[in-house]
């Protein structure tokens, strides 16, 4: 892996060093994850089909619902997978540093991605349905045999024909949609898309038996892991998050597109693609329903920019930024991003959910949205006071132990031993203008 990683030159961390850009990106990542997430909560109110948000409750809830729709929906889970990726990366090229061989990197990544699988179950199980690390370690389990030791070139054609497919699906359903709209009476066009199937928050929170709820959540996890990863855009941005790992592009790497760039394209691209969905919620784009729900995959895709674009921003602030008490306590929450993610349905779930406290039908969307910065807040200080004594999170010791902690400490064979036509070194023989475009 090594060679293929240095590939760009720049001002980037050592190999005994961990990146700051990274774990920045991660730990206000999480921040709009709670506050994407927080939304599946409110049970019992109306609330249309292509979103979570409820549509009742004051100007001010509807206000910030529709900037969260612009801003952070769709988005946060591009940049998760995306930063996925890009952990990947570095994982790999840390390993390589140690001399462990490639053999065991491969069944490191093997056992981490299995028992992703089973933390997403159980995650979903107990807690919130919504669960993104099944839809990772099934994408991780997917992609890395096939290609994670390819060269760029690969990966690149690979990203762009699972873009183009879901481009293409997305064509589809708005000719489906359009041709709904023309053809089905108005009235009848409610039947498919809003109510009369329940809300979403309903069908997740709602369920006062916590048995009930565990079995349809269970049962949501496991029809929506795998569609999740045939959807396609969940593989294709952990695949860009690899290219860009390999140059260290959120670090400072010098590559042809820039973080500032990426940047302010990837961000407003993402909103514009969202706003007629924001319009129609509020009500300001006189559209048919179907014509808004078939229009949601046009505003997945752009999530994919939107997601990497912020992505690039946290990139471009570390870089420039570097120290400071924020940057480092927020870095800190990134380096603890697993324990983080999960700590938010430890609160959230029994404080707002039907079969706990069963907040989430007595509060509104401004409520909510405090709920989840509180808990951002939260595990931002329990990552500070961690960090302070160089300790890892709960959840990131756990995966650690059950994963790789063995065989991480276990040397590796000389490497000038090893068969460079299968090592990771054989990819970074590659030549470099492959790497670099």
């Amino acid at each position: 892996m090594g060679r293929t990683y240095e590939a760009a030159s720049a001002p980037v961390a050592s190999a005994g060093q961990r990146a700051l850009a990274p774990d920045l990106a991660r730990g206000w990542m999480l921040l709009l994850i709670a506050i994407a997430n927080v939304s599946a909560y409110l049970w019992g109110s109306t609330e249309l089909l292509y979103t979570v948000h409820p549509t009742d409750g004051s100007v001010l809830d509807r206000v910030l619902s529709a900037i969260a729709i612009v801003f952070v929906d769709a988005r946060v889970y591009p940049m998760f997978a995306f930063l996925f990726g890009y952990g990947m990366v570095q994982f790999a090229r840390s390993r390589e540093a140690r001399g462990v061989p490639e053999r065991a990197v491969r069944g490191m990544f093997l056992r981490r991605h299995l028992w992703l699988l089973v933390f997403g179950f159980v995650h979903a199980l107990l807690l919130f349905a919504g669960d993104i690390l099944g839809a990772y370690g099934l994408t991780g389990l997917a992609l890395t045999a096939a290609l994670f030791w390819r060269p760029n070139r690969a990966l690149k054609i690979t990203v762009w024909v699972l873009l183009g497919l879901f481009a293409c699906g997305a064509v589809m359903m708005m000719g489906v949609m359009l041709l709904l709209a023309a053809l089905v009476p108005l009235g009848s066009q409610e039947l498919v898309t809003t109510d009369a199937w329940g809300s979403t928050a309903d069908l997740l929170n709602g369920i006062a038996s916590y048995g009930w709820a565990m079995l349809v959540r269970a049962g949501v996890w496991l029809l929506m892991t795998p569609a999740t990863v045939l959807s396609l855009l969940v593989p294709a941005c952990v695949l860009l998050g690899w290219i860009a790992g390999r140059h260290r592009w959120l670090e400072g790497g010098v590559t042809r597109f820039g973080l500032g760039a990426v940047a302010g394209w990837g961000i407003l691209i993402g909103s514009l693609a969202a706003v007629p969905t924001a319009l129609s919620y509020l009500g300001l784009l006189p559209v048919a329903e179907p014509v808004v729900w078939g229009w949601t995959l046009f505003a997945q895709l752009g999530g994919v920019a939107g997601g990497i674009g912020y992505a690039a921003l946290f990139g471009w602030a570390a870089v420039r930024l570097r120290s400071g008490p924020v940057v480092r306590a927020v870095a800190a929450v990134g380096k603890r991003s697993l324990s983080s993610y999960l700590l938010q349905s430890v609160i959230f779930a029994p404080l707002l959910a039907a079969w706990g406290f069963g907040l989430g039908a007595r509060i509104n969307t401004a409520a909510a949205f405090g709920i989840a910065a509180g808990t951002w807040l939260l595990s931002l200080l329990m990552a500070v006071l961690l960090e302070r004594r160089g300790a890892r999170g709960p959840a990131e010791v756990l995966l650690r132990r059950l994963t790789y902690s063995r065989l991480d400490a276990q040397p590796g064979p000389d490497r000038r031993s090893r068969d460079p036509r299968g090592s990771a070194r054989a990819v970074a023989a590659r030549p470099p203008a492959d790497t670099t475009r």
